[in-house]
């Protein structure tokens, strides 16, 4: 009975973050409809005060989250996760992604979702007495693998990505307990909020003559997906060090460039991007040629701020964006095919995760026809993203979070007390 309200809790987090999230994205966009400039004192006083939340109240909850599932799994047998995955953490994480929406930071609540909902499995697992760590494991990746199904109504892609991304390879005893949880999670969801296809449904489909598009957009979004990661990993440590004694500033300066962002894309570059890139799948909107350009900006100026926010709806957007761009350049082949070509490219170029990527990007917009284009375009985006980025992000952030937690547990057990 824990391990099954822990999946509904799961499922709760999801629908709550949801709404949370559309509510503050909604509010701030308002704000910027009816003064423009509000942004300029909002975005930069909403990231300081995001990440002194963070730093003060809820250390372990920064950036998207998956990273910290990863450490988590990665730490040795008899280590406790709870520096990493607590009730406390989910709870901050649900309130500071909501805060960092409301100051109009480029984040999304996918990689949050995930977060809490390993949180809160791990919570379960300790409550219950779990001690078996192979078990403890699959309480991890079962419940952030349940937090990428109940966010996208995608219990697929939930499955694929506890195998391909949180633990690289696959334990056969944790299938049944993963499953289960994504099962009972999505449900929850489903049942709340109805069932739906995260951008609704499409049937672009691309014709045999027309798979030059396939390889314009995976080697575009495996690119730019290889240079954010790239420099969110390299730029990311440098930044910690330049600005140790004055983490503040950098908040600062990542809102006014957010603010700038916005105010250059007239908006667009503001929250999720979910409105822009749904209204690009569903082809009806036509956005200017800039719009992944700055929502690629604010996408790595919101993650290098240090708040809580993830990256899998930033990224789906930007690389709508993308698709949308290059379609224009093949007159003959359906707008929707290109934009979601886009959408999968980038984000496998980012998170390097091909499997996860066409599976979650189809299961989102209901299309089976695009099945072979959509394997082809991310496995082409991977293979380019590893040109520039060889490690993954998430396992690159992982490691620094398991470095650290290490670095902890050696000053504590080499701390004698005071003199």
């Amino acid at each position: 009975m824990v391990f099954w309200g822990s999946a509904v809790l799961v499922g709760l987090s999801a629908v709550a973050l949801t709404k949370l999230g559309n509510l503050a994205n909604t509010s701030f966009l308002a704000l910027y409809q009816h003064w423009p400039w509000a942004a300029f004192l909002v975005s930069p006083a909403g990231l300081v005060l995001s990440l002194w939340l963070t730093r003060r109240f809820f250390p372990g909850a920064q950036g998207s989250g998956i990273p910290q599932v990863i450490a988590a799994l990665s730490q040795r047998t008899g280590e406790s996760p709870s520096r990493l995955l607590s009730v406390r953490i989910a709870i901050g994480k649900i309130l500071l992604t909501t805060l960092g929406l409301f100051a109009g930071a480029s984040i999304g609540r996918e990689g949050p979702t995930v977060h809490v909902g390993a949180s809160f499995t791990a919570a379960a697992g300790r409550l219950a007495g779990i001690k078996r760590p192979g078990l403890e494991r699959a309480l991890i990746l079962a419940g952030g693998a349940a937090g990428i199904a109940a966010a996208f109504n995608t219990p697929i892609a939930g499955i694929m990505f506890a195998i391909e991304e949180l633990a690289r390879g696959f334990e056969e005893h944790a299938s049944g307990t993963i499953i289960i949880t994504i099962l009972i999670a999505g449900l929850t969801a489903v049942a709340i909020e109805g069932n739906y296809t995260y951008f609704g449904v499409t049937q672009a489909t691309l014709a045999p003559g027309q798979w030059l598009l396939v390889p314009a957009c995976g080697i575009t979004g495996g690119l730019a997906g290889g240079l954010f990661s790239r420099l969110v990993l390299d730029l990311s440590l440098r930044l910690r060090e330049t600005f140790a004694r004055y983490p503040y500033r950098l908040a600062l300066i990542a809102g006014l460039v957010i603010a700038i962002l916005g105010a250059i894309s007239h908006g667009s570059s503001f929250g999720t991007g979910y409105p822009q890139a749904r209204a690009l799948v569903m082809g009806g909107a036509r956005l200017p040629w800039s719009f992944p350009l700055t929502k690629w900006l604010a996408s790595l100026a919101s993650y290098l701020s240090g708040i809580p926010g993830g990256l899998f709806a930033p990224a789906l957007a930007t690389g709508a964006g993308f698709g949308a761009d290059i379609g224009r350049l093949f007159p003959a082949a359906a707008s929707q095919a290109a934009v979601i070509l886009g959408m999968v490219s980038y984000l496998s170029g980012t998170v390097q995760t091909p499997i996860t990527a066409f599976v979650i990007v189809m299961e989102m917009t209901a299309n089976n026809t695009m099945l072979f284009p959509l394997m082809a375009a991310a496995f082409i985006a991977t293979l380019t993203s590893r040109l520039l980025c060889r490690e993954p992000i998430y396992q690159g952030l992982a490691g620094r979070f398991v470095a650290r937690t290490e670095t902890r547990t050696v000053a504590a057990k080499d701390y004698d007390g005071p003199a």
